[in-house]
């Protein structure tokens, strides 16, 4: 049987890679503006509400220059689907890719935040590259990417451990609510926050952060582990963190929860904190 490949070009995903880049950093998404929105009726504290109209008024003003959202671009974070029909012509997927973000944040003048040889000289690649890439196959004659640009403050409070298996639910959502207690101010709240249960250390790190792409406030499709997301969201914003850190009754505006089945001897959790400046654009190509 002769199966018949579709065929897209270099080029093509390096123009798509740095248009993304340009508008993840310039414009933010309504579904973020939505809870940002509703987070500003509901906050009781004055200062949390004024700091609320100010990041809603930053987001208008970045879209409409167009301007970066916030000064730190962040590290280019792409996770792409390849359909197994696809073919790439020309140079490489992993090279237009690079391409495409070095193009995408020299022409958008968007900030080059990627230090080579970290724990030396630090040097910085004058770029933004190389990016964080995240490949899956699926199905189809489809490649789909998205460039979720991720702050260096919110990336910082970034937390993994293993629990044993008998610490459970109430295991999970003590050690979620101490991150975030833990991380105050520092990642820009108000937050959403991406929790991964399960899985390998790195496949736990990694659905936390792919949890973020899901449309923001949008309850997982289980029943199970969408009550976990409303329990968790409820602990958050008891914290009284609050907006920026000023205190208040919303530190988060959503918690995501992604699950992998896990070993017996093991509990793995993640939590991946995201900025109320939560930057992702998608592409289908």
């Amino acid at each position: 049987m002769e199966y018949l490949m579709r065929a897209i070009s270099s080029s093509h995903i390096t123009e798509t890679v740095a248009r993304l880049c340009r508008e993840a950093n310039h414009v933010l998404g309504d579904d973020v503006l939505g809870l940002l929105k509703q987070a500003r009726a509901t906050e009781v504290s004055e200062t949390g509400r004024e700091v609320l109209a100010q990041i809603i008024e930053n987001a208008a003003i970045a879209a409409e220059a167009p301007l970066p959202l916030c000064q730190d671009c962040g590290t280019a974070v792409v996770f792409v689907d390849i359909g197994q029909n696809v073919r790439v012509e020309g140079d490489d997927i992993e090279s237009a890719i690079q391409a495409g973000v070095a193009r995408g944040y020299r022409d958008g003048y968007l900030r080059m935040s990627m230090a080579a040889r970290p724990f030396s000289a630090r040097e910085n690649t004058g770029n933004n590259t190389p990016a964080v890439i995240h490949y899956r196959m699926v199905p189809g004659e489809r490649l789909s990417i998205t460039v979720a640009p991720k702050g260096g403050g919110s990336e910082n409070m970034s937390r993994f451990i293993v629990l044993k298996p008998a610490q459970g639910r109430p295991g999970v959502v003590d050690f979620v609510v101490q991150a975030v207690s833990e991380a105050g101010a520092n990642p820009c709240p108000p937050l959403i926050v991406g929790v991964g249960i399960g899985g390998t250390a790195e496949r736990c790190m990694e659905i936390a952060k792919r949890a973020l792409l899901r449309p923001a406030g949008q309850p997982s499709p289980d029943p199970e582990t969408a009550e976990l997301e409303a329990e968790l969201l409820d602990r958050i914003n008891a914290l009284g963190i609050g907006p920026q850190g000023l205190g208040g009754s919303i530190t988060a505006l959503a918690v995501h929860v992604e699950t992998h089945p896990a070993h017996i001897a093991s509990l793995p959790v993640a939590v991946n904190l995201q900025c109320h400046s939560a930057r992702h654009k998608e592409a289908e190509l």
